[in-house]
């Protein structure tokens, strides 16, 4: 992968802006970082080159939660013509107590997904990836089961139950929150996570030879706003305890090394999930080989349904 030009989502703050400041030291051409209003990323902009001392920092506004904001982000990339080498999509959030829908629908933890989804395939259609582009999608450790306080939905016993064995409905119900969906805010999170990785997997099979994606899972890191809405239980007791444990979390910068580590990875460990070992939070990062992760059945059911609430596919 040629070191040209990457693209951030989510960098204003946290992970994004940590793996912005990490590639700047690297030689990086051009990094373009994304933030919901072209103030905030501008400001982001600014204090990145200051930081560094490298004007390689592009501000592209970018509102995940709004198609509109898509489309004109993707019409001022397609308006420069200079494809995307190192595609980080980072933006993501940990849902709060109450369940909260976006204008579209969508459940708010879901919703960086469907934004990516419609980024990535409009960047593809528009033959803004290179050749050998790389694009690394943040997931989580609840991806992979046995985190405490965090159990993803079973969607094939879920579909059983409810929708006649239809595992592209039940993953749109819990996309939306949709019908006999228990709202639970963990649950959520850890369902949007996993809905990642099975993305991530379709994806593989779809991208042009010589490209790759990977989910990667950065790792405890507390602090970063990516637990802004987070219930009390969660803010408030679970994290200050966690932060207490030593290997229990991260500074940014080290948990945003896990996507640039990703990013030079080959092809034929695309559409893996990367995460800690089982059991830790930190530390180094390895392949998730959990059934669940794995079928097929599952990644292209997440496809299909992601396809079906973003109204966009690669073909």
């Amino acid at each position: 992968m040629e070191h040209s030009i990457a693209l951030i989502t989510g960098a204003t703050s946290g992970l994004g802006q940590a793996a912005a400041r990490s590639l700047a030291a690297g030689d990086w051409r051009e990094i373009i970082i994304t933030g919901r209003t072209a103030a905030q990323i501008g400001e982001t902009a600014a204090q990145l080159a200051a930081e560094t001392n490298k004007k390689v920092f592009t501000p592209l506004e970018l509102d995940l939660d709004k198609p509109a904001s898509i489309k004109s982000a993707l019409a001022e990339l397609i308006k420069r013509g200079r494809p995307v080498d190192f595609l980080l999509l980072n933006a993501g959030m940990v849902p709060g107590k109450e369940r909260v829908l976006t204008a579209a629908g969508i459940e708010a933890s879901q919703a960086p997904l469907i934004g990516h989804h419609q980024l990535t395939v409009g960047l593809l259609r528009a033959n803004l990836l290179s050749p050998d582009a790389r694009i690394v999608i943040a997931s989580a450790e609840p991806a992979r089961g046995g985190v405490p306080m965090f159990k993803y939905t079973d969607a094939p016993a879920f579909a059983a139950r409810y929708f006649r064995d239809d595992q592209t409905a039940a993953v749109e119900a819990l996309i939306r929150s949709g019908p006999h969906v228990q709202y639970a805010p963990n649950t959520a999170y850890a369902d949007a996570k996993l809905i990642v990785a099975w993305w991530a997997a379709a994806l593989a099979r779809r991208l042009p030879s010589g490209m790759a994606v990977y989910a990667v899972s950065p790792g405890a890191s507390n602090a970063t706003n990516v637990a802004r809405n987070a219930g009390p239980l969660l803010k408030y007791l679970m994290i200050p305890i966690v932060n207490l444990i030593p290997g229990m979390n991260q500074t940014p910068e080290v948990a945003a090394s896990r996507y640039l580590q990703a990013s030079a990875f080959g092809t034929d460990l695309s559409g893996q999930f990367f995460a800690s070992a089982q059991g830790k939070f930190s530390g180094p990062m390895e392949v998730q080989r959990h059934p669940h992760l794995l079928d097929g059945t599952n990644q292209e059911a997440a496809w299909q349904a992601v396809v079906n609430v973003s109204g966009v596919d690669v073909i």
